[in-house]
Parts: C-alpha cells; structure tokens; sequence
C-alpha cells in the first residue's frame, strides 16, 4: 500500500511565510505532495531552499505581474506530465493553475480568481469558474481521477462560513458562486473535508486580518481539498489544520492510499 499525504496552502507570499510556519509545516507533517497558492514570487526571485522546499520536483506557475498571485507544487516522486495551461492563456498569464498528472489520478493546484474588486473580476473569475467545469468534465470523460486543490475563493453552504446571512451578498458567497460549487460537486467530485465532517461547525481556513477575525474564529471555508468519487474509497483522512499559523489562510491536509 502507498500512501499520499497531500497538502494545501494559500501562503499569501511564500517568502514572508516561510519563516512563519512554512518552513516549520513541511518539516512536521512532511507531506509527500504541497501544494501553495498566492506565492507572490517567480522561482528565480527566491533563494534555492524556497525554490524546492526540500523536494525533488518543483513546478511553479507565476504571474506576469509581479507579486501577484502564482501557484507552486512541490513532489518527492516525478509525475509523468506538468502543464500550467487549460488552453486559456488569461488564466497562465496570471499564475492560476499547475496540472500535475500521476498514476492513480491528476492534480490541479489553483489559485480561484477573487472577484471582489469589482464587476470586471466578478466576471473574470465567473468565466473561470465555467471553463474550469468544462476543462475538468472534458478529462473525466477521459476516464481520469481528478483531485482539484486550493484557493476556490468560494464558502459553498451556510456551514462553511461565520455570518451566512450578512455576507450573502459578499463576493466568495454569492448566489451565483454557491450555485457553481454544487455544480461542480454534482458532475463529479466530492469535497474530501464535508465528507467526512458532514456536520462540523465553525471550521473555516481563511480570515480576515481585520477585526480580530482570527481570534474570534470570525472566518470563511474556502479552501478544498475535491476528489472524483472514483477515488473517495482511497480517502483516509482530510484535516482544515487551522491551528498552523504563516498566512492569513491555514492548511488542508488529506492522505489517500493507493494499493
């Protein structure tokens, strides 16, 4: 049996959070696949030991704009194929996206547009949304096993987010944006977390660092860990490690076993 520890991060700056808990997480849980978004840098910006985190491959996606956005996952085995690409080049152009394909399923590390700044990136990111589904329906049709970590910048149900009735009309919990996530739930995949948790309250991955919403657990569920059904039967273990401190998002961590 071969198991996979698998984790994900939206670190909000790789350079600022590795010595905040970056650096310290890798090396306690010790994940065989990490997965961060939002690292705000391009590779050769950042010293050696950030490049790799300790790992053997190392794939990363970054923005043209500088310290904006990109995505990196890190590997100890070699997948048999990288891309940054879901054929709409808007999307590598900013970083979104590292398409990593292994033996018993594929992997995508993305960094979801916010699309609180206005209505141009309300409509970037709801155009996203629907070409990601399209991408991600087309290669499950291909008979693959798909596993989508990251920043989804969406609290799916009430449960996922501290004021439901007040931030309805907040972007990340829009009617529309609610709507995608079952979608995108109903043509396939599960989210690994409310699966084995169907009931738990109050755990969220992401404050704001206004209000004291940290310490007053005044938070938002927006980052997943989602698997084709196919591999659910693999799923162990799926952790919103909220306590790990370095950004103002915290972890998730999910095992799966493979024979």
């Amino acid at each position: 049996m071969k198991t996979i520890k698998l984790v994900t991060w939206n670190v909000n700056g790789i350079r600022a959070s590795f010595d905040k808990g970056l650096g310290q997480l890798v090396r306690d849980v010790k994940p065989d696949i990490i997965c961060l978004q939002e690292t705000k840098a391009h590779k050769e910006q950042v010293n050696p030991e950030l490049q790799s985190l300790g790992y053997a491959h190392h794939f990363w996606s970054s923005a043209e704009r500088k310290g904006y956005s990109g995505v990196a996952t890190f590997l100890h085995e070699a997948p048999k194929r990288t891309q940054t690409s879901i054929d709409h080049p808007q999307y590598e152009k900013e970083g979104r996206i590292v398409w990593t394909q292994h033996a018993d399923f594929d992997l995508y590390n993305i960094y979801f547009p916010n699309g609180g700044s206005g209505e141009l990136r309300h409509q970037f990111k709801q155009t996203f949304l629907k070409d990601l589904t399209s991408h991600l329906k087309f290669e499950m049709k291909k008979g693959k096993q798909i596993i989508v970590v990251g920043d989804y910048n969406v609290a799916h149900q009430a449960i996922d987010i501290y004021d439901p009735v007040m931030m309805s009309r907040v972007s990340g919990f829009l009617p529309e944006e609610r709507q995608w996530f079952t979608e995108f739930l109903n043509s396939g995949f599960v989210d690994c977390y409310r699966y084995l948790n169907p009931t738990k309250k109050n755990i969220y991955s992401w404050w704001s660092y206004k209000e004291m919403a940290r310490i007053k657990n005044r938070g938002w569920r927006i980052d997943y860990i989602c698997a084709t059904s196919g591999l659910i039967k693999h799923l162990k273990k799926c952790e919103v490690l909220m306590e790990q401190l370095g950004s103002d998002h915290c972890p998730v961590m999910a095992e799966f076993q493979f024979e």
